[in-house]
């Protein structure tokens, strides 16, 4: 099962409440381990060492190498969370990730939103079931990442993880999400998150899915970061009796 942005991971759980948002932008995915530094783009666009680690994979050499993509593309992958998905495990009959694939995960993200926040993207724990697709700006950092996952925890298993190439750190896009907080437009902003490591996603209403003008304003105000604007629908307060502690 994937499960969107928990511990700022692509797991399948992303949601944002307020129909005027102050939201904030979420990673992969994604509840986080800690937050994070200053920001390294890369571009990842067929130039420099980053294409360079794209086009030539190194595979594990032994075991506890952090091993990698078979694919050619290093792409960081997208999941259509409506698409059906094989759960891994279950546990008393519900879907949950594999203990070997969350526990790399864990280790994974308190070094992505510590020390590696410079390049750390997002995670996809189980893809495929029992291993971590992991998605950083730089490959040879985030092979230290792995490393430094491993050497804090090491029962976390470096062998799991797969490495992908994003654009953008999570923190890169969370500090661009930020600066569409308190932007007057002419749409209402339903929600802000990051989810792939290429760029700002926010819903708003069918009319300003279909503004040009909207998201040329809202890339204006993240500074050229690339803005995906998608239909969303406003959320809602739930409401109820007010809950009194018993005597």
């Amino acid at each position: 099962m994937v499960r969107r942005t928990g511990r700022g991971h692509l797991r399948v759980v992303q949601a944002k409440t307020k129909a005027k948002v102050r939201a904030q932008v979420r990673g992969g995915a994604a509840a986080a381990v800690a937050a994070g530094m200053a920001v390294a783009l890369l571009t990842g666009c067929g130039k420099g060492p980053a294409a360079s680690a794209v086009a030539d994979p190194v595979a594990p050499a032994a075991p506890g190498a952090v091993a990698a993509s078979p694919a050619a593309d290093r792409t960081c992958p997208v999941i259509d969370p409506a698409a059906p998905q094989s759960p891994p495990v279950v546990i008393d009959g519900s879907p949950a990730n594999t203990p070997e694939g969350e526990r790399l995960s864990q280790a994974i993200g308190a070094q992505g939103y510590g020390a590696f926040a410079d390049v750390y993207s997002t995670q996809i724990v189980d893809h495929p079931a029992g291993r971590v697709a992991l998605c950083v700006t730089d490959l040879a950092r985030g092979r230290l990442l792995v490393e430094a996952a491993h050497a804090a925890d090491p029962e976390a298993d470096p062998a799991r993880a797969d490495l992908y190439l994003s654009k953008y750190a999570h923190r890169t896009l969370m500090a661009a999400g930020d600066k569409l907080n308190d932007l007057k437009t002419k749409f209402p902003i339903y929600s802000i998150s990051g989810g792939h490591g290429a760029a700002v996603e926010v819903t708003t209403t069918e009319e300003g899915a279909a503004s040009a003008e909207f998201k040329a304003q809202l890339e204006k105000a993240t500074g050229g970061i690339p803005v995906a604007v998608t239909k969303g629908e406003q959320a809602t307060t739930l409401e109820g009796p007010m809950m009194t502690a018993a005597p």
